[in-house]
């Protein structure tokens, strides 16, 4: 009851509960009494005299209402039972929709990090500089480039200010590898020796990498802030604050207003 879809908008429950009367509402088998207020038709009662098994749309496909109204709006989830591709048919369809957004968020990401790890180290710590920027960190790319130097060790690091003021700072650590490796605890503890010889308080250490369990856990028991950033959340914080990225389509999803159809006064 409380996990909410991707969107954040609603719980996937009532969203489910809410599509779940529609369908049947369409099929004729429950009617709107007023707002907020549903009854079962006679042919709802029917129905549960035969007592199936299972109310879904393949089974109210028997209804001609349900065809007449719904063939549109069904037509994934025909494709879907017809070729038995998805066995959970139970979706409605802000979900299918949240399913296809995350299967081509996730392609987008995978794409991303193929291409950061492809490029030069050059190209690497502007990208790092303009993520930075991106998520409001620094004052601006020409003072965030000589905040931040190349190690030689394909990667970046430097201190760049928290805010425009300058009134805190942060170590940047960017390590960017082309091949799959895993950053244990102890660059973690090294670089924590770092945050203190730079007198900083707060660090990032970004990767194209992925973090091993012990070096997540050393970064979390420290008193020092340290925030670590693996090659996938690195491609979805790209994706977030439109680095390397377009937007391709839009689409918008609207809902009944049901405020301005209410005439009470």
């Amino acid at each position: 009851m409380k996990v909410l879809l991707p969107s954040g908008l609603s719980p996937i429950f009532h969203n489910r509960v809410a599509w779940a009367k529609a369908y049947l509402k369409k099929a004729g088998l429950v009617e709107n009494v007023r707002w907020g207020v549903s009854k079962i038709t006679q042919r709802g009662l029917d129905v549960l005299s035969e007592k199936p098994d299972r109310i879904d749309i393949r089974y109210l496909k028997r209804f001609p209402e349900f065809n007449k109204k719904a063939d549109t709006a069904n037509e994934s989830e025909d494709i879907y039972e017809e070729g038995n591709s998805r066995p959970e048919t139970s979706k409605t369809p802000d979900e299918l929709i949240s399913d296809g957004y995350k299967f081509l968020r996730n392609e987008l990401a995978d794409q991303i990090l193929e291409k950061v790890k492809e490029g030069s180290w050059r190209f690497f710590e502007h990208m790092v500089i303009d993520l930075l920027l991106a998520m409001g960190y620094g004052e601006s790319k020409r003072s965030s480039a000589e905040a931040l130097g190349k190690t030689g060790d394909e990667g970046v690091d430097g201190v760049i200010n928290e805010d425009k003021l300058g009134l805190d700072v942060i170590y940047i650590q960017a390590k960017r590898w082309t091949n799959d490796q895993t950053i244990g605890r102890p660059e973690i503890q090294k670089f924590a020796g770092a945050l203190q010889g730079k007198r900083a308080r707060k660090g990032i250490f970004i990767t194209t990498a992925r973090f091993s369990k012990e070096a997540q856990d050393f970064a979390a028991s420290i008193e020092l802030k340290v925030i670590l950033i693996d090659g996938v959340r690195l491609a979805n914080l790209m994706i977030d604050y439109n680095v390397g990225v377009s937007t391709r389509d839009t689409y918008v999803v609207k809902r009944l207003d049901n405020d301005y159809f209410d005439e009470d006064e």
